[in-house]
């Protein structure tokens, strides 16, 4: 079983390493979507600055805990996006055909569909996370902190969004359902979770689990408290085997649409 799962995650790595391969191809374009999105973050804190100059703090955050906030969340993003891109396409794969290339192939389907692909700007974002960190306040124990969150964070998100789109097994047009998902993490992940009521908060800790992806770690990497870094361990390892889960037993649904495409 440990030799299984040792070749497993040597199969992941070099997928995501010949992926990364393909996309630096063209350096220029390359280096371009990273340091572009580094600017693209940039301009939001800009607009927190501003809104800061007009009052000292929103549900108990201050600047410094909104620039956390936002490494966290870039952070998390990147993650999601860079070594697991595709997953955010996997309602689309399935309902296209596209899932019979990776059905023949020697080794884990999910796996395999997921991290078919990178998207090179996202490691941008894992750059920012670390800038964020040191304007916050860097410290070994944040450094750490921050590491271990942001792959959490992002695999929580990887795992929302292989649930939500496996749905297509099932039904038709649960496309919709996926990209609402999707979008939901990532546009609530910005915010403080102080300034939403307590309904809402529900819902953002359950069915669209942003807090345990982002603000969570924020609050754990602010005041540390050992249950709260457990539960999101625990959350993330239940959300790794629920999406394992849900994927199987939709593949056992899946008719081949005979669709003729190679991957290598």
């Amino acid at each position: 079983m440990l030799t299984e799962a040792k070749n497993q995650f040597k199969v992941l790595f070099l997928t995501i390493k010949y992926a990364l391969m393909r996309e630096m191809v063209n350096k220029a374009s390359f280096v371009s979507s990273i340091v572009f999105m580094l600017l693209n973050n940039a301009t939001f804190i800009i607009e927190w600055i501003i809104l800061f100059s007009l009052k000292d703090n929103f549900g108990g955050f201050e600047l410094k805990d909104v620039l956390l906030l936002w490494g966290i969340a870039s952070g998390t993003y990147g993650v999601s996006h860079f070594f697991f891109k595709n997953c955010f396409n996997l309602a689309e794969t399935i309902n296209t055909g596209k899932l019979d290339s990776y059905i023949v192939q020697p080794k884990n389907v999910l796996l395999s569909v997921i991290t078919s692909s990178v998207e090179p700007s996202a490691i941008g974002d894992m750059i920012y996370a670390y800038i964020m960190l040191f304007i916050y306040g860097f410290n070994i124990t944040n450094f750490l902190l921050v590491t271990l969150f942001m792959f959490t964070g992002g695999i929580i998100m990887v795992c929302i969004a292989v649930i939500f789109g496996s749905l297509s097994f099932w039904f038709q047009k649960s496309d919709t359902v996926a990209d609402t998902a999707n979008s939901l993490m990532g546009n609530f992940a910005t915010y403080p979770d102080t300034i939403f009521k307590k309904g809402v908060k529900i819902l953002l800790y359950t069915l669209v689990p942003v807090g345990l992806s982002t603000y969570l770690p924020v609050h754990i990497i602010r005041d540390f408290n050992i249950h709260g870094f457990l539960i999101i361990i625990a959350a993330t390892l239940l959300l790794i085997s629920l999406s394992f889960i849900i994927f199987n037993l939709g593949l056992k649904r899946y008719s081949s649409s005979n669709l003729m495409i190679a991957k290598i």
